[in-house]
């Protein structure tokens, strides 16, 4: 998959879907050629045209002509100072106060497989001939900085991974100030970008721009990926559709601090870079220290936007989630939140575990307040022991009781926060995040903890492994509720201050590796005031993410549809809730709620304390349905159809099952209009040489005719928020 040119002194990196290809220039610098569909023998690798362009674009040092210049040729991992007056890849002060890098190859080698990143969360591979990966080392002739820059291809996929290791192998210290995962320049800027802004409750909201000239910046600079931005960032032809033509994506796996940069040069060439922020990070790296920078994922697609989307999906399944829980169907789950808030006890949960059984839930999910002497939401974050004000006998009882009833236990554990009344407070006040005297903001009442210091994750370690040692726990729901303010370390000298934030969440990584590897058992949900660190990052230790706080079924059409694009269904919960909708004041309808909810990871936040036959009926036809069709909803193929973001009155997406013998197709209408037009959707990855069964249908229908021509909404989804789901079956 990875082939070395001696003579023209190139690398094609390839499979049958995809090529990526870098070369050298002069045996001196890391060129990069092409990136797409894939090709058999690539020949082209020293074509960029030779051409002066004037002083303002400088030579290298001691170059023979004036036709090469940083500033204009395609790079792999640019720098800083020596040419190139584009955004770097990375920078370096040296202990001389210079920032000037000039890299230069040094060699390479080729592996088998894809070894793991030191530290970090990242893709790999079960058998070493599923991938390969190149290592390039390059390095500095003055300073002796060196940089590693490694690449895999996957056997399967239109897949490239890129990091960087950067080493410094000078005699005096020095100051990385940037360090990103991966940059690729583009000969061209005809393209449009995408990205996915938000806030909270409106995560993630799809947005597509055209690419103008000048320097884009996406980022986050909260302390995680955030609601604001996803570390992602695409780039498609102006053509490219859902269905067809070119795309793009990078992204970053990792769960901090973020860049996505796009420049457009004064000769229309892009550059696309991507990594940790620089902004407030700054690194001390001692002669023979490393940094290795987290893992970027780079898709291509000529399948449209679904093509990009198929890439990512298989590649998070398979090959970022870990451990048993990866390919298992999850439980259906309900949750007390939205029914008892802070208020419940033993014999209130029973009850709701009691009716949410008889709903066919398979799990109850006890959301905060039942740690510390937590009843609202100004107290006991870091307490993790059982309130004994609600469970005078502790939590086991309950736990057994809904054991025995056949159903799951789960919890809520906030564990990177502490509350200012909390007895671990009181005993540890300096084990916040804090910056010096500055006084600590709050936000939700709560403090971050410094998880950089061994003494502070050991400690949370130590309570949560002593809890769940005794307590049966089946599923936990991992919440973090604030971002980073006063960010400062009470242990680190003034000169690595600056690295607090990362060793933040190094120091997560750290220990979500120690609590899943010695309870390998429990289902871990990453959450974050809901889809706030919904990140490539966090897959790698939980394989699922509650999307938004937002249930209301119409916005989660739109949250969950942008999700899509980079997340498969199994790692996006969803849940039925309450209408009047708790965080919209919308009322929708039943059946739209369930679509939408089925359309992940199916739970309930229904108040299940009160009774209403309708709605009960509704939701246990509801549950049987989805757990007919739960393998083909969490592990078959995703397919969007019609966009919300381009059609606002209507949505249509499908699951088709990897055999293509069923699958399920969902319409939903946002906003009736009267006398409406007739609406056909066009199906999706359906085989074309087969018939299909829809539902109960009079006559079959070829796959061919389902995808080209299509099928009418009939009857017309004709008022506000009401679906319909189709199910097809292929025919002998």
């Amino acid at each position: 998959m990875i082939t070395w040119n001696a003579e023209k002194q190139f690398f094609h990196l390839h499979n049958q879907q995809v090529s990526y290809v870098l070369s050298l220039a002069h045996g001196r610098y890391l060129i990069h050629s092409y990136w797409g569909k894939h090709i058999s023998t690539f020949s082209q690798a020293d074509d960029y045209p030779k051409l002066d362009r004037s002083s303002f674009s400088p030579t290298p040092a001691g170059w023979p002509d004036r036709t090469f210049s940083l500033d204009t040729v395609l790079q792999e991992y640019p720098g800083h100072g020596a040419g190139d007056y584009r955004e770097p890849a990375f920078e370096v002060r040296y202990e001389d106060g210079s920032q000037v890098s000039n890299l230069h190859y040094i060699s390479h080698h080729i592996v088998a497989g894809k070894p793991p990143l030191d530290g970090l969360p990242a893709t790999w591979v079960e058998t070493p001939h599923a991938a390969e990966t190149l290592r390039v080392t390059l390095e500095d002739p003055l300073t002796h900085l060196q940089v590693e820059l490694s690449y895999t291809v996957f056997r399967d996929l239109p897949v490239i991974t890129r990091s960087a290791r950067i080493t410094n192998g000078g005699k005096t210290p020095l100051r990385l100030l940037r360090a990103l995962s991966c940059s690729v320049d583009f000969p061209d800027s005809d393209f449009e970008q995408i990205q996915f802004p938000g806030a909270w409750a409106r995560e993630r909201q799809l947005h597509r721009q055209i690419l103008n000239p000048g320097i884009t910046v996406l980022d986050s600079k909260r302390g995680a990926s955030s609601t604001h931005q996803q570390p992602f960032i695409g780039l498609v032809r102006p053509e490219t559709t859902e269905m067809q033509g070119e795309a793009w994506g990078l992204h970053l796996v990792y769960s901090g601090n973020f860049t996505a940069r796009t420049e457009v040069d004064a000769f229309q060439q892009t550059r696309v870079l991507l990594g940790i922020n620089p902004h407030g990070f700054g690194w001390a790296l001692q002669p023979d220290a490393s940094f290795q920078t987290p893992e970027a994922v780079l898709a291509w697609s000529d399948n449209g936007l679904n093509g990009l989307s198929h890439a990512l999906h298989t590649l998070y399944r398979d090959n970022l989630v870990r451990g048993e829980h990866r390919h298992k169907v999850r439980p259906v789950l309900a949750n007390n939140w939205e029914s008892t808030y802070f208020d419940f006890n033993e014999e209130k949960l029973l009850r709701f575990a009691d009716n949410a059984k008889v709903l066919g839930a398979e799990l109850l999910m006890l959301d905060d307040g039942w740690f510390g002497e937590r009843n609202d939401d100004t107290s006991s974050l870091g307490d993790w022991f059982v309130n004994r004000q609600k469970f005078p006998n502790g939590l086991r009882p309950l736990i057994d009781k809904v054991h025995q009833q056949g159903m799951q236990f789960g919890l809520w554990f906030e564990p990177e926060m502490i509350s200012r009344r909390s007895e671990l407070f009181a005993r540890h006040p300096d084990w916040v995040l804090h910056a010096g005297q500055q006084p600590l903001s709050e936000g939700r009442n709560q403090y971050i903890l410094d998880l950089g210091r061994p003494e502070v994750r050991d400690n949370i370690l130590q309570q949560m492994s002593h809890f769940l040692d005794e307590h049966p726990i089946d599923y936990i729901k991992w919440d973090m509720n604030r971002n980073m303010t006063e960010v400062g370390s009470a242990t680190a000298p003034a000169g690595q201050q600056q690295e607090t934030a990362h060793r933040y969440i190094l120091g997560l990584y750290a220990l979500l590796e120690a609590l899943t590897k010695r309870f390998p058992h429990i289902l871990f949900e990453c959450c974050a005031g809901g889809g706030g660190r919904f990140d490539p990052g966090m897959l790698f230790y939980m394989p699922q993410a509650w999307v938004s706080d937002n249930t209301d079924a119409a916005s989660r059409v739109h949250i969950q549809y942008s999700t899509s694009m980079m997340y498969p269904p199994v790692t996006q919960c969803a849940h039925v809730s309450e209408v009047p909708n708790h965080q919209m004041g919308r009322s929708t309808s039943m059946v739209m709620r369930g679509a939408v909810a089925m359309s992940g990871n199916y739970g309930l936040m229904l108040d299940l304390m009160r009774s209403d036959s309708e709605r009960d009926d509704a939701v246990r036809q509801q549950i049987a349905f989805y757990k007919q069709h739960r393998q083909l909803i969490q592990f078959g193929t995703f397919w969007r159809l019609v966009s919300p973001w381009e059609n606002t009155d209507f949505a249509a997406w499908m699951f088709v099952s990897e055999d293509q013998q069923h699958a399920l197709m969902m319409a939903f209408s946002l906003v009736s209009i009267a006398s409406a037009p007739l609406r056909i959707v066009r199906l999706a990855g359906l085989d074309p040489a087969a018939r299909y069964q829809l539902d109960d249908g009079p006559q079959s229908i070829g796959g061919d005719e389902l995808m080209f021509r299509g099928i009418f909404i009939d009857p017309p989804l004709s008022r506000d928020y009401i679906s319909r789901t189709w199910h097809l079956t292929r025919l002998p």
